[in-house]
């Protein structure tokens, strides 16, 4: 049985896509608007798109939508299988786009080395790693029936850990790959510490923090049973798939 969204998560989803729709705003104005500040030293149209692509996939396509799978227990209506396949779905496009992500940095004319050598290149790396795993042990443990059904309940706590850990390690990346742009800028004096464009970058971080403070505060809040729906959970839970 499903629960019902309870009227303190209402607003907690609500500032959730207002934050998250600010997110989206403010990285596609960054990566579009000033596209010279992520490629500064190379002529080529292929190596700008994959320049911008880079925060557009890793912040939109990994981190939001990722945020996203995580509230779905919490907004969607219907069955728990409705909820789990609609969950699985978005994190698989959300490891996809993680992966995407990360090929553009091996696409650059200065090789792979040159792209994997600071705290954020490898941060996002090992987040990337774990966030597959994650995808791949969900999968196998909530998709199969049966001979696992035990599995999936001693696995259920690890699971819910490992996927706010990594969404929380990916937004953590993502404030690191700010930090180190915006220092690579202004150690150059290319931009002012008080310009328009490190208002847009410093915007963005924040953004990002509180977004994350809301999507994790919101996944670990208790949930709101309807007295009838309780005790028809509670008595199918260890039958239901």
């Amino acid at each position: 049985m499903a629960a019902a969204v309870s009227a303190s998560t209402i607003p907690l989803l609500f500032f959730a896509r207002m934050l998250g729709l600010m997110v989206s705003i403010l990285v596609i104005f960054w990566a579009l608007g000033y596209k010279s500040s992520f490629l500064p030293h190379s002529n080529s149209q292929e190596d700008l798109i994959y320049a911008v692509l880079h925060p557009l996939l890793m912040v939109i396509g990994f981190i939001l939508i990722s945020g996203e799978a995580i509230l779905v227990h919490r907004w969607l209506p219907g069955s728990r299988n409705l909820k789990k396949s609609v969950h699985l779905c978005l994190q698989g496009v959300a490891l996809a786009s993680g992966i995407f992500g990360i090929w553009t940095k091996f696409q650059g004319k200065d090789g792979v080395v040159a792209n994997f050598y600071s705290l954020h290149s490898w941060m996002g790396l090992i987040c990337v790693c774990l966030f597959g795993v994650q995808w791949m042990v969900g999968f196998l443990s909530f998709w199969h029936r049966g001979e696992l059904r035990t599995a999936r309940v001693k696995v259920l706590p690890w699971h819910i850990f490992l996927g706010l850990y990594t969404y929380g390690l990916a937004v953590a990346t993502a404030e690191t790959g700010l930090l180190e742009k915006l220092t690579f800028l202004q150690t150059r004096r290319s931009v002012p510490k008080r310009s328009p464009e490190s208002m847009v970058g410093n915007s963005l971080g924040i953004g990002l923090a509180l977004l994350s403070g809301i999507v994790i505060f919101t996944a670990i809040s208790p949930k709101s049973y309807s007295p009838r729906s309780k005790v028809k959970y509670s008595d199918t839970k260890c039958l239901s798939s």
